[in-house]
Parts: C-alpha cells; sequence; structure tokens
C-alpha cells in the first residue's frame, strides 16, 4: 500500500525538494502552503501522514493540528521546524504531534523514521474490530470475519476514511448493480454483522462515525 503524506511547508524550494525525494521513495504526496491548503485537503483526502511546517502563512502548524485533532483526525503527525527551543517542541507535542525534526536536516533521516515509525503500521482499529488495510483480514472480538467481496470494499473504503463523508458515486462504483437500493442494502448487511455506526448524509453520502 503506497503512503499517502500531506506535506505542509511554505518554502518552496524545500517543499520541492522534499516533495521529489518523498515520491523517489514511492510515496504519494500531496502539497500545502498554508492551512487553509491543509484544511480543504484533509476534508477531501484521507492520508496516511502529516509532514508539518509551524511557521505557515494562516494559522500556524501548531493550531492546526490542534484544529484537526478537534474533528477526530488521529492522523501522524511530523513537524519540521526551525524552532528548536524547549518550549516550541513541547507545544508540539502537546499539539499531538508523533515526531519532531529540527531543520536544517537530511531528508533521508526523515524517511527513515516515517519508514520505521510509520510505514509498517497497517492495522487500524474500531470499536472491537482490528482492521489491516493492507491484507484487508478483519477481526472482531478476536475471531476473524469474511465478507463477500462487496461488502469487503464497501468497509474498507468508509474505514481509511473513518468520520469523513465518502460521496455516494464512490461507494456506487463498488457495486456490482450501482443503484441507491442496493447500496442501502448492502450498508445495511455491514452494520448488521460489524455493528458499524454509519451516518447517511443527505444527498452527499455516508460516513463511518467513530466516537
Amino acid at each position: 500500500m503506497v503512503m499517502k503524506i500531506l506535506l505542509l511547508e511554505d518554502d518552496k524550494n524545500l517543499h520541492a525538494s522534499l516533495k521529489a525525494y518523498f515520491e523517489l521513495e514511492n510515496f504519494e504526496v500531496l502539497s500545502a502552503f498554508n492551512s487553509d491548503d491543509v484544511y480543504n485537503l484533509s476534508f477531501e483526502e484521507s492520508f496516511d501522514l502529516y509532514v508539518f511546517d509551524v511557521n505557515v502563512p494562516g494559522d500556524n502548524g501548531f493550531e492546526i493540528l490542534k484544529s484537526l485533532k478537534n474533528t477526530k483526525d488521529n492522523t501522524p503527525t511530523i513537524y519540521i521546524t526551525a524552532l528548536t527551543d524547549i518550549s516550541s517542541i513541547g507545544l508540539g507535542f502537546d499539539a499531538g504531534a508523533d515526531d519532531y525534526i529540527k531543520k536544517p536536516f537530511d531528508p533521508e533521516e526523515l524517511v527513515l523514521r516515517i519508514k520505521n515509525r510509520y510505514q509498517k503500521k497497517s492495522v487500524g482499529f474500531y470499536k472491537d474490530i482490528s482492521y489491516d488495510t493492507n491484507s484487508k483480514e478483519i477481526v472482531k472480538d478476536g475471531k476473524p470475519v469474511l465478507l463477500g467481496e462487496v461488502l469487503s470494499n464497501l468497509f474498507h473504503e468508509l474505514f481509511i476514511n473513518k468520520n469523513k463523508i465518502v460521496p455516494t458515486q464512490v461507494l456506487y462504483d463498488l457495486l456490482e448493480h450501482p443503484n441507491s437500493n442496493a447500496l442501502r442494502v448492502n450498508l445495511s448487511k455491514l452494520k448488521s454483522k460489524l455493528n458499524l455506526d454509519i451516518k447517511n448524509i443527505r444527498n452527499t453520502g455516508y460516513m463511518l462515525e467513530e466516537s
């Protein structure tokens, strides 16, 4: 599974070099240069990792992460910043960061940290369910759960976008015979089998809610 990274860095030269370096490592990278970019992209997309600078236009990196955490976005986050005093480092971890790397740094060091700490993690959790997004293995109450292809694909799409709206059309594309009734029936089966909280967002799509 390709790791998907949201890179927030307003220095365009550094941004371009980091993006190129990440892509050489086969990471998928989306670019943000200010807080509005982050808010828009994090609403539209699901990421495996955030790499955030701190001093950027709009809300700073600490404020951005706090806002994302308040929306139950628990995406792992690494700060890259020239702020090296202990109080700033403390603010970063208080905001919810997992790691902190001081500028200037060797991009290879950053890639090594990412590979060792995040890339191998493919298992996520929801209530009493553990789910391996690579193998698509579902375990509920310690027991494997087998779903058909359609239900498995629907669950995967909803799971990797927990607390985010998945457009109806995206879910239609996972059905053998796409229509609103078939989608409702299959989602009802999913809810019943796995005790999922799936919310219908009227005229928009569906969301797997995580309390």
